[in-house]
């Protein structure tokens, strides 16, 4: 994912939690904020250690910048965005599949547009 599309300040990634809105889903919680100056979508991904050891956590992160990357056309501009993986996710991608975790995130997506 390009530097433009990434969080990586943690003050950023605090105005996302505090002033933003979120959507869930059984294995995601999807967090957005507008940007001071709308400009192209950024993204940040929050894996915390309930998730798994090191290696599981990255290798999530890893998958989750890919499926960020493939709907980076679709998502909205001008919002900063913080997406927190909760146990049991990379589990069930191991059982059901890269495809399965898109899916996931385009529900929280979706439910993003709804609520706003």
């Amino acid at each position: 994912m390009k530097r433009a599309n990434r969080l990586s300040r943690s003050r950023d990634f605090d105005a996302v939690y505090r002033q933003g809105r979120s959507v869930s889903s059984r294995f995601l919680v999807l967090y957005w904020f507008p940007q001071e100056e709308a400009g192209a979508p950024r993204f940040g991904f929050s894996v915390p250690k309930s998730v798994g050891g090191a290696v599981e956590r990255n290798r999530i992160k890893r998958q989750l910048r890919e499926v960020w990357q493939r709907r980076l056309d679709a998502v909205a501009p001008g919002n900063d965005y913080v997406l927190i993986v909760r146990p049991g996710l990379p589990e069930a991608v191991a059982a059901n599949g890269f495809d399965w975790l898109g899916d996931r995130v385009d529900e929280v997506l979706e439910q993003t547009k709804a609520a706003a």
